[in-house]
């Protein structure tokens, strides 16, 4: 058995006490975001500042939770987590595997046009004009269509479609399969730690749909989480939140911040772990084919 030597055990003691301290230097705002949000709103009014909260509650999740414009929200962000990442799986797989099929005939051209985009990105006006003439400023598909497919995502895939023997396309094709059926009913259940680690890559995009929002809507009914939680961030007061007319009682706005901040975290955080081992696996393959 290997003995270590003085002078590598006080390496690894000072290695596991900095990354212990940067650990902690990351972990605590999270853990100081997930106990004010938790805290009784009278234990909050009196100390301010609370680490190891007496009395808990979910006070402010609930009061959240039943405001119209925050359930709103949470509505568009699902929406858009969903039927964008469905949507984009759906366009950038298909495109990516159309590429990597060597009789496919237009498959330089695509793959020029693909890589100029990743080359010469147009800009924030020029997107802006597009989205415009195409009648979804104030729509939500503004934020969908415009992200189904990027360059590089495209190219990662058509690199994992490579790997996948081309023996199995060819037997479909004599047993009398279509290239979209090939597609579909063969290549996608091969290629699902692919789909999990580009799914994901897609979900988080879209739940954190902001800039994007903010320069296509106008319409606050249409908001996704992130630009209510960047309102309500900024102004002091959380009176935006509640219903002409609606009597509730308000927990303190910090509160309300709190909570809001650990309900826009908590799906990404819910899903990852489930689909971990296919992100891991599937970004590797994809990324190392040439």
């Amino acid at each position: 058995m290997h003995r270590l030597k003085w002078s590598e055990r006080v390496g690894q003691s000072l290695n596991a006490v900095v990354l212990g301290l940067l650990a902690v230097v990351m972990f605590f705002p999270l853990y100081y975001v997930f106990v004010v949000s938790f805290t009784d709103p009278g234990e909050y009014l009196q100390k301010k500042i609370v680490l190891f909260p007496e009395h808990w509650s979910v006070e402010a999740y609930t009061y959240l939770l039943s405001t119209p414009a925050f359930a709103r929200s949470l509505g568009n962000s699902a929406f858009l987590a969903t039927v964008g990442t469905v949507c984009s799986l759906a366009v950038s797989s298909s495109l990516a595997y159309a590429l990597s099929q060597k009789r496919f005939q237009f498959r330089k051209i695509l793959m020029f046009l693909i890589v100029l985009t990743i080359l010469f990105s147009p800009g924030i006006i020029p997107n802006y004009l597009l989205v415009r003439e195409l009648g979804l400023i104030n729509n939500i598909w503004a934020l969908i269509l415009p992200a189904l497919a990027n360059g590089w995502t495209v190219l990662l895939m058509k690199n994992f479609f490579d790997s996948l023997p081309a023996e199995i396309s060819e037997a479909a094709s004599i047993d009398g399969c279509s290239a979209i059926r090939t597609w579909y009913t063969i290549v996608l259940p091969l290629s699902m730690p692919a789909l999990a680690a580009f799914g994901l890559f897609f979900a988080v995009g879209y739940w954190n749909q902001f800039f994007a929002a903010l320069l296509y809507l106008n319409d606050s009914a249409k908001w996704p989480i992130q630009v209510l939680l960047q309102n309500m961030l900024l102004n002091a007061s959380n009176i935006d939140l509640v219903a002409p007319g609606q009597q509730m009682e308000t927990p303190p706005t910090e509160m309300l911040k709190m909570a809001a901040i650990i309900v826009a975290i908590l799906p990404v955080l819910i899903v990852y772990p489930f689909i971990q081992k296919h992100f891991a696996k599937g970004a590797l393959i994809g990324s190392v084919k040439g």
